[in-house]
């Protein structure tokens, strides 16, 4: 009786201290070129938390040069999951972010995955378009789970990196910035990390927006934003997150072109697969 009460009391108190279950939807931001292949376990959790079988979802590949070559490829992909439902939303002009079949489709859908490409050319394509603007709303709803790829990833955040280089020290013209979809407003994504030497390029954006956070994620890798208000990483790579919310010290607006920016006081983080990130109050969980 008395081990039956401790081992009850040990309970309660792990289920007091236990962080809150997330919610079937969330927001998977992924580095590229993930597994399609072989055990594929994060485009199979994008099709879970979309519903698995009965999952409704939308693929979009505007920011490919080949969209229907991308959208067939993720079409057959989710197909081979058993998902039945599922639309390309083909949109390769502005018009056809109004297209009222694709906007039917988008009411209805679980899911709305985002290919790799070029993410000037899908904010280009789609910003400010009814069909953007209905994904976004139903994704802040927790309506329905939203998955990008490389370029898909890249759009996530209001800010969004561009282009740029690599193999520098941090400077001003190491990278190019435009405006994203702000779908996690709060963070600064950048993509194919460790895989193309990033973190230079990750840094001087953040020197001009500190208030950031910054989510470098590696290829087949996944950073999945819960509805709890945390991040989950996935995949082979590591997540590499980059805290400037104390930086003192930033030399930003004292050079120039390709002179070195100096920060103090950045934390970094290195998440690998089943770690855990706790975005409101900015640190891991372990």
């Amino acid at each position: 009786m008395i081990v039956s009460q401790a081992m009850l009391k040990i309970d309660n108190q792990i289920e007091a201290t236990a962080p809150p279950q997330a919610t079937k939807t969330a927001i998977l931001v992924i580095g590229g070129a993930e597994d399609k292949v072989h055990g594929k376990e994060i485009l199979q959790t994008f099709c879970d938390r979309s519903g698995g079988p009965e999952a409704k979802i939308g693929i979009i590949p505007s920011a490919s040069r080949e969209p229907a070559i991308i959208g067939e490829r993720y079409f057959q992909i989710f197909q081979s999951m058993g998902v039945k439902d599922i639309q390309v939303l083909d949109v390769r002009d502005r018009d056809r972010g109004s297209d009222s079949r694709y906007l039917e489709f988008v009411e209805e859908c679980t899911g709305i995955f985002m290919t790799g490409g070029d993410q000037l050319r899908l904010c280009g394509l789609l910003a400010e378009t009814p069909l953007m603007n209905l994904i976004i709303e139903r994704v802040k709803k927790k309506e329905i789970a939203l998955a990008g790829t490389s370029a898909g990833a890249a759009v996530m955040g209001s800010q969004m990196i561009s282009g740029g280089g690599s193999g520098e020290c941090p400077n001003r013209a190491l990278v190019d910035m435009a405006i994203g979809f702000g779908i996690i407003p709060e963070v600064l994504v950048d993509q194919h990390f460790h895989n193309r030497n990033r973190l230079a390029r990750l840094l001087s954006a953040i020197s001009a927006h500190p208030n950031l956070l910054g989510v470098g994620i590696d290829e087949d890798t996944c950073a999945m934003f819960e509805s709890d208000g945390t991040i989950r990483v996935l995949g082979c790579g590591t997540v590499t997150i980059v805290d400037a919310t104390q930086v003192s010290g930033n030399n930003r607006d004292q050079v120039q072109g390709t002179e070195p920016i100096g920060m103090h006081n950045i934390r970094l983080h290195l998440l690998h697969y089943g770690d855990r990130y706790d975005l409101l109050n900015n640190q891991p969980i372990s």
